[in-house]
Order: C-alpha cells, then sequence, then structure tokens
C-alpha cells in the first residue's frame, strides 16, 4: 500500500516537474526580451552573446526618447493613440457584442439560425484578407487618417459574439423568467442579470480584444497616413527600419519591452477568468 502512494507522489513530481520545464522553456524570449531591454550598449554586440544582463541600465528607454526626438511628434503620442483606440474599440466592442449575442441566445429572432452560421463563417477569414474591401468602405465614408478608421472596423467581431453567445446558451432562461416577474425591463435584465453572471465571460472578451488590438499595427499602416495618428507598435516597426538600426538596437529592445509587458500583464491578472470561460464556452484547444 505504502509503495503504490510512493509511485504515485513520485509520478506527481515528475508530472510537476516536467510541467515547470516546459513553462520555463515557453517563457525563455520573454525571460531574453526583459534582459535584452535593461542591457548596456556594449552587451548587446558581445559575441557569443549572453542571456541575462550582467550590468543592467536604463539607458535604452532613454535611447528610445532620443531615437525619437527626429519625429514630427512626442513618443506619449504613440502610447495615447494606442491606449486610446485600444480603449475605445474594448469599450464599444463589449458593449455591441454582448448585445448582439444575447438577442442571438434568449430572443432567437427570425433568421437567427442564418445569423449565427453567418458569424461562424467569418471566422474562417483572416483580418488581412478583408482588409481591402473594409479600406474602400472606410475610404468612400472619408475616415481615412481618423481615429474612426482604426475603431470601428474592430467593434463588431465574430469571435467575440461567438465567445458570448456560448456563454450565454449556458444560463437558464428561467432566470430571465424570474426576472421578468420582478418587473424587470429587457435593458435592466441585460445589465442586472446577463452581464453580471457572466463576468469571466466579457471579463475574457476585454482581455482578447486588448492585446489582439494593442498589438495591431496593421491597421495603423492601411488606414493612416499622418505621423500624429501611428500607434506604439506600428512606431516601433518604423524604428526597426531605415539606416542606423544597429545602433538603435538597444532602443528597440526597450520598445519592444514596453509594447508586450501591458499584454501580459493583464493576462497574468486575469487568466482564471480566461480558463473559466473557456470551459462553458466549448473552446476546448
Amino acid at each position: 500500500m505504502n509503495y503504490g502512494k510512493w509511485v504515485a507522489r513520485f509520478n506527481r513530481g515528475l508530472l510537476y516537474a516536467f510541467m515547470i520545464a516546459l513553462v520555463g522553456f515557453t517563457a525563455l524570449p520573454i525571460i531574453y526580451m526583459v534582459s535584452t531591454a535593461f542591457k548596456p550598449l556594449n552587451e548587446l554586440f558581445l559575441y557569443p552573446p549572453t542571456f541575462f544582463v550582467r550590468k543592467p541600465t536604463l539607458r535604452s528607454f532613454f535611447d528610445l526618447l532620443t531615437a525619437t526626438d527626429s519625429s514630427v511628434v512626442p513618443f506619449t503620442r504613440y502610447i495615447f493613440n494606442s491606449v486610446f483606440v485600444s480603449g475605445s474599440i474594448v469599450a464599444a466592442s463589449l458593449i455591441v457584442c454582448c448585445l448582439g449575442a444575447f438577442v442571438l441566445s434568449k430572443f432567437k429572432p427570425p433568421g437567427a439560425s442564418f445569423i449565427f452560421a453567418v458569424i461562424l463563417s467569418a471566422l474562417m477569414f483572416a483580418p488581412q484578407v478583408t482588409q481591402i474591401p473594409t479600406y474602400m468602405i472606410v475610404s468612400k465614408l472619408g475616415l481615412v487618417n481618423t481615429y474612426w478608421a482604426l475603431i470601428l472596423p474592430k467593434i463588431a467581431v465574430a469571435f467575440n459574439i461567438f465567445l458570448m453567445k456560448q456563454f450565454f446558451d449556458q444560463i437558464p432562461d428561467a432566470l430571465i423568467e424570474a426576472a421578468h416577474i420582478d418587473g424587470a425591463s429587457e435593458w435592466k435584465i441585460f445589465w442586472k442579470v446577463i452581464m453580471a453572471v457572466s463576468k469571466p465571460a466579457w471579463a475574457t472578451l476585454i482581455i482578447f480584444s486588448f492585446i489582439g488590438n494593442w498589438n495591431d499595427y496593421f491597421s495603423a499602416l492601411v488606414f493612416t497616413t499622418s505621423e500624429t495618428m501611428k500607434t506604439l507598435p506600428l512606431a516601433i516597426q518604423t524604428l526597426a527600419g531605415g539606416p542606423g538600426v544597429v545602433a538603435r538596437s538597444g532602443a528597440l529592445a526597450a520598445g519592444t519591452l514596453l509594447v508586450t509587458l501591458p499584454p501580459i500583464l493583464i493576462f497574468m491578472l486575469f487568466q482564471r477568468l480566461v480558463m473559466n470561460t473557456m470551459v462553458h464556452s466549448g473552446i476546448k484547444s
């Protein structure tokens, strides 16, 4: 009996050790990125290269500000653009996608099955496939080189509607009927009942939407021409090109860290809600 317990403990310990090693291996690129951002210039060009920083410094972050001094806009403008665009998309997408999913899930209007099938079919197409027709529509509306061009095409996202509908389907109709008996309006039911019990789902929507739009530089590249409209990822990509890129290696490492850090922190704070939503939404992979 004792032998069986020791075998079980050994197997469990072996599994934990394997998982820790796997997590450590997966985290190596992030660790190297953080280490590189704090390396002085002489350590950036060592051969063979060092993985960990020996003499950490903040010089790369000052070099990042210096590298953007020649730009017509300050570096803080790029940060503001990314924060404003990402925050606006997240807020608008949360309201629109949750309302749409709520109607499809609980009201089931005529043609709801067909509408949901169209939404599912939209998941098969990469965003780059629809960039040309999207640009044509944005251009006809006269929204090129405005914040609207970066925000409007990202509000009604097929994946977000699918995610919320799958979660709303798990909410019993009896809960809504009880709210109707108590005299609650449809709008009040949505905000006070549905959104209250689906906190893990819409919190996951916020995380996915923020990460996807914060890291997106392609939309700003397509829909904007002015330097004042560039987002932070596009500014970093621009900084990575052209002459003198070797001398800007430390600044690029610092900029990459600034771009990557917010999504990582947000996901770490809400990862439990994400996993809870995956269980209830039928997404197992």
